[in-house]
């Protein structure tokens, strides 16, 4: 077999073994050796005239170079791809690569690599070796509006501003950037987010209890304090009247080794003053919601006016933001 000239050999280990035929034509190579090293299985034709020196399956950034040498110097990653490569937790996984070309540029989508076109690159894209990777807050947006669920869409939203990837600027610049484009969901994670939601299973508890003709309003991520007029760890949701707390339980979406300690910690905190804390799954919001509403009903039925004896108020001072982490204590 024809070894690799030593500049190329070079050239190949740094982009992981993934070369486009016009490197290798560069190199010396012919299209009748490319054709016989895929036929004898030595390499691999992952897209067009993109190629692998080696055989089995890629690596994920071994796709993301494939694609992005098919697609050309121009292209960004982004999408679900972007969101993976930022290390997003909740993020759908996914075989494609999709990279944003500008309007004029000719390629189009092939085998894993997904290709957009438009009018403006993403002037904040983070440059990396092999190509650069749009700004989160552009990645989360181009992601959703290629989902066709709200849940996936609220939890990689609630995740870039929970995690400090992209703040609320940001994100209402991409979605305003892109219309009225396939947008109608991030649209709703948004605003649910600016209306403090934590996460996209918290949402769904709000979508739940929201269809309740019993309940009054529930505060959301409440500031609470005691008599004394200290703080007071906050609850998901509360019911002030029947002194009746909800709180989401998931290891899944607590995005810190110590949040899981810390939800134990408010419940026992809000229990010793009075409060009866009720803990819900995302399983159960999801797949028994009328059953999680018939709990918070009875809860607050039962316990009605009992909320003036606990002697908790609500610090209407502090307007509570989505926050980088988890700060409720």
């Amino acid at each position: 077999m024809r070894s690799l000239p030593p500049h190329f050999a070079d050239l190949a280990e740094h982009q992981q073994q993934i070369a486009s035929r016009a490197q290798l034509l560069a190199a010396g190579f012919d299209d009748m050796y490319l054709y016989r090293q895929t036929r004898r299985g030595l390499w691999q034709r992952v897209l067009p005239a993109t190629y692998a020196l080696v055989t089995g399956v890629l690596t994920d950034e071994q796709r993301r170079i494939s694609a992005a040498l098919y697609a050309g110097a121009e292209a960004q990653l982004t999408g679900l791809a972007a969101l993976v490569w930022y290390g997003f937790r909740q993020s759908p996984r996914t075989d494609a690569v999709q990279l944003v070309v500008p309007h004029h540029a000719r390629r189009t989508s092939a085998g894993f690599a997904v290709i957009s076109r438009a009018l403006t690159l993403d002037s904040r894209a983070r440059a990396t070796p092999f190509y650069p990777v749009c700004s989160p807050a552009r990645a989360v947006v181009d992601a959703a509006r290629g989902l066709r669920q709200l849940r996936p869409v609220r939890a990689v939203v609630a995740e870039a501003v929970q995690r400090g990837y992209a703040d609320l600027a940001d994100l209402d610049e991409e979605i305003r950037r892109a219309r009225r484009s396939r947008t109608a969901l991030v649209r709703k994670a948004f605003a649910e987010v600016t209306q403090g939601a934590r996460s996209a299973p918290e949402a769904e508890l709000r979508d739940c209890l929201a269809a309740s003709t019993v309940l009054p309003e529930i505060l959301w991520n409440p500031r609470l304090r005691d008599a004394a007029g200290r703080a007071v760890p906050t609850p998901d949701g509360y019911l002030p009247e029947a002194a009746v707390a909800l709180e989401v339980d998931s290891q899944e979406y607590h995005f810190r080794p110590g949040d899981w300690a810390r939800t134990l910690d408010r419940h026992n905190e809000l229990s010793r003053l009075g409060v009866l804390v009720l803990h819900f799954t995302p399983a159960q919001i999801r797949r028994e919601p009328h059953r999680v509403r018939r709990s918070v009903e009875e809860a607050y039925e039962s316990r009605r006016g009992l909320g003036a004896g606990v002697r908790l108020r609500v610090d209407v001072s502090v307007t509570p933001t989505p926050p980088s982490g988890d700060p409720r204590g």
